[in-house]
């Protein structure tokens, strides 16, 4: 029999398999009421019901005019956040990124479940697949925050997503873009991703770690020789001014 579209204890129950399944937006936002609504079939107060009862039991914050997120309300970092990625450089980034992402692909290792490594091979796939640099970085991201949420850490998500946000930066994205393409780097990383995943999989933690961990590795080596290349190119163009 079909539950009645105003059940808000049945909209509670499917919101809940949605957060579990992790098929949210690669910044961890959930969709819209209304597209929440039509998706899961049932009535808007009840889902606003369910929403409330998450938020309360910290699975999910709101931003008003933003959305609604997974996990635990980052305590003010959101207003400050343009402030950081913008004080901040690649490299220091890089540096970041490197002491806690391979410890998030240990601990999803440990945690990972089948459905949550079907879905970081379904996101390897998308982002082989995509054409262009828009595109691979929101599918990029996605695995990237794939595993650290199967890592079971909230607090490590949460510094997780502050280091992420870099991604939405344009010029980021240009930099990456011009790394891949000076050095041929997708088949590459489209390797090294699966190495991770094949670790997780397996639930080997040290061979995740360091898959990881050489896989950042790599970015952080061609955003070095870029960024030195530019530099070199800068002071030869004050020399012949």
């Amino acid at each position: 029999m079909d539950e009645p579209r105003g059940n808000s204890n049945y909209a509670l129950e499917k919101l809940r398999e949605l957060l579990q399944s992790g098929e949210v937006g690669a910044d961890g936002k959930l969709p819209t009421e209304r597209t929440l609504s039509d998706r899961l079939g049932l009535g808007r107060r009840a889902i606003r019901r369910a929403l409330e009862v998450l938020e309360a039991e910290g699975r999910i914050w709101r931003r008003q005019g933003s959305g609604t997120y997974v996990g635990l309300r980052p305590d003010g970092w959101s207003e400050h956040l343009g402030a950081i990625v913008a004080g901040t450089d690649f490299m220091e980034i890089m540096e970041v990124r490197l002491r806690i992402e391979p410890q998030l692909a240990q601990l999803a290792a440990l945690r990972a479940k089948a459905p949550d490594v079907e879905r970081m091979y379904d996101l390897i796939d998308k982002t082989r697949q995509s054409t262009d640099a828009d595109g691979h970085e929101l599918w990029d991201g996605a695995l990237h925050r794939q595993v650290a949420q199967c890592a079971g850490n909230t607090f490590f998500l949460a510094i997780f997503d502050v280091v992420n946000r870099v991604r939405q930066d344009p010029a980021w994205q240009t930099i990456r873009e011009r790394a891949r393409n000076a050095t041929r780097s997708m088949p590459l990383s489209h390797r090294q991703h699966l190495a991770i995943v094949d670790a997780i999989a397996a639930h080997d933690p040290v061979r995740a770690g360091e898959a990881m961990r050489q896989h950042l590795l790599t970015l952080q080596e061609s955003l070095i020789r870029l960024t030195s290349l530019d530099r070199q190119e800068t002071e030869a163009e004050k020399e012949l001014s």
